[in-house]
């Protein structure tokens, strides 16, 4: 099959590499849609994220969609033929956090993209069985890939305790602050204030579900008045973080989703003195069923979020968009389709 490689920072090639290999507990999926994420980018330009290093040439893209075109010995033959939207990490199923649900914090985790593991930049991809989640025949294959931000927004919503008359605030509206806005409307928040510096997002993430938009550049959210039951950061910027941290009222909860500086000055003080739970999210559990009824029933929509589409030769510049072009939102990359 024809895959886009990492090579090394700053370099990505397609070539022909094998198909996968099935277990007994797989399906193999023909890649319609692939989104690209920030970790893509980071991954392309620095080689690392954190701790997680690329030392191989590895597949990127970890937001996948497809059909499936071949199942494992184990997996009913039916299957076959469902459009799925693939939930891209295998777990242990027996450690500690596996056993208590929370197999995102599975310490032998196999996450697709995450070094040693390849992901979806390719015309095939294999994933056990009941993480490739069926979806409706009226759901793009765009938005069937892109279920897997949206999961990240509602386990971030769920990880704040959003409930009926919450008050948000959320640093950054790329395609998390924007699905954050939407997922926190759906439980019941009654403000939600989105601050970026880019009018054209703050224009997008009003239309989105936001009720109020802010100009970190001349608006302080933390001089409003009232104070904000939740802040979200996913702009991973240390200035949002901070901003938004003051902006916290007596009780309340801050999570860090976006991905930037990996060393960031808190004001201690202050979180304890209000008493802030501050927390991350790492990936989600249990959320692909969620995202795609809200996705199904219009509750949420992913598909006007997409403004560049690349096609697998082209991922280097689909990894660039996002930072070259401020107008994008969301790059999908499309694989050529075969038949089987």
């Amino acid at each position: 099959m024809r895959a886009s490689l990492l090579l090394k920072p700053g370099t990505v090639h397609v070539q022909d590499v094998p198909v996968p290999a099935l277990t007994e507990n797989q399906v193999l999926v023909q890649v319609s849609a692939v989104g690209v994420c920030g970790s893509d980018t980071h991954f392309f330009k620095d080689g690392h994220i954190g701790d997680m290093r690329v030392h191989e040439p590895l597949i990127l893209g970890h937001e996948a969609a497809g059909t499936i075109v071949a199942v494992g010995g184990n997996v009913p033959t039916h299957r076959i033929g469902e459009r799925v939207s693939i939930e891209p990490q295998k777990s242990c199923r027996s450690c500690e956090y596996c056993k208590s649900g929370r197999y995102n914090l599975c310490p032998d985790i196999e996450f697709f993209a995450a070094p040693p593991v390849h992901g979806a930049f390719a015309e095939y991809a294999a994933i056990e069985s009941d993480y490739a989640y069926t979806v409706p025949d009226h759901v793009s294959d765009e938005a069937a890939a892109l279920m897997e931000p949206l999961s990240v927004a509602i386990a971030t919503c769920r990880k704040a305790a959003v409930t009926p008359g919450s008050t948000v605030l959320i640093a950054g509206a790329g395609p998390i602050g924007i699905l954050v806005a939407q997922v926190a409307r759906i439980f019941g928040a009654t403000e939600i204030t989105v601050s970026d510096p880019a009018a054209h997002r703050r224009e997008f993430v009003l239309k989105a579900g936001a009720t109020q938009v802010l100009d970190p550049q001349s608006d302080n959210p933390s001089q409003r008045g009232a104070l904000f039951d939740v802040f979200v950061d996913a702009s991973g910027a240390p200035p949002a973080i901070s901003t938004g941290l003051q902006a916290v009222k007596p009780g309340g909860k801050a999570i860090l989703v976006g991905m930037g500086s990996e060393k960031v000055e808190l004001p201690v003080s202050l979180i304890q003195n209000r008493e802030i739970e501050l927390t991350g999210i790492f990936r989600y559990t249990n959320t692909w069923p969620t995202a795609i009824e809200l996705v199904a029933s219009g509750k949420v929509d992913l598909d006007s979020m997409v403004t560049h589409r690349f096609s697998l030769e082209e991922v280097e510049a689909a990894l660039l968009t996002g930072s070259e072009d401020p107008y994008s939102i969301k790059s999908v990359v499309i694989p050529p389709k075969k038949s089987t």
